[in-house]
């Protein structure tokens, strides 16, 4: 089986950007999230809630698989297993419960991108590719001073408020709300995306309708995204 080298090397950077430290946590606490998004399609208490009316109806502990304090575990695996039935108001819980805003946008980051990496390899019949070892090294701890509230849950980075201080997230993207989503953490709107070119197409190619530049033509990758947001309920 051939795997194009450069979905290789973007998986490779994806590996080492969860080993190293981020903006808010540690290289150990990254590789620790991607653990238990690994784990939570297993978990049994996400099971029963995945098949619950609703999500509340079902109570008890996470199947954990880290250290992680038992809120950042039920964070990642609702993330993982149920996130169309995510809330506005269960996410203020994790706010009122003393995660911050930047370290949910994270946690959100490191299992979307764990998340597309195993879903690739599952769909080949590939084992998961091990997780990294940690690196060493303290967060960065810096929230970006343009970032601001009302267009989704958390502030958001519009491109006209970024400064000289922020990294070039949008370099090469139109900016819209799918790369603002994680924009509260701008090393993450790089590292997904960077995932995502590889993966998907790179925005100067979404609309090139005149040249196909993957084995599947862009009618195909469409089908394709359309249906597993279906089957996933993603309503974006």
């Amino acid at each position: 089986m051939h795997i194009r080298d450069d979905l290789i090397s973007a998986h490779d950077r994806a590996w080492h950007r969860l080993a190293a430290p981020g903006t808010w946590w540690s290289g150990v606490e990254r590789v620790a999230i991607a653990t238990e998004a690994r784990a939570a399609p297993a978990c049994r208490l996400c099971r029963g809630r995945r098949d619950a009316l609703a999500p509340g109806m079902v109570t008890g502990r996470h199947d954990c698989a880290s250290e992680l304090s038992e809120s950042v575990v039920d964070a990642v695996h609702r993330v993982r297993t149920d996130s169309a039935r995510l809330t506005e108001a269960w996410a203020r819980g994790l706010l009122q419960a003393g995660m911050s805003d930047g370290h949910y946008v994270e946690l959100i980051g490191i299992v979307a991108t764990v998340t597309a990496v195993d879903s690739f390899r599952h769909a080949l019949g590939l084992p998961e590719r091990p997780l990294p070892e940690p690196l060493p090294g303290e967060p960065a701890r810096r929230r970006p001073a343009g970032a601001k509230p009302g267009l989704a849950w958390v502030p958001t980075l519009a491109p006209e408020d970024l400064t000289a201080e922020d990294p070039p997230m949008y370099q090469g993207k139109s900016g819209a709300n799918i790369h603002r989503a994680l924009s509260l953490v701008p090393e993450e709107v790089i590292g997904f995306f960077d995932l995502d070119d590889a993966m998907y197409l790179p925005d100067a190619l979404l609309r090139d309708f005149g040249h196909e530049h993957r084995a599947l033509t862009h009618a195909q990758i469409e089908l394709l995204a359309a249906r597993v947001s279906a089957l996933n309920q993603c309503t974006y």
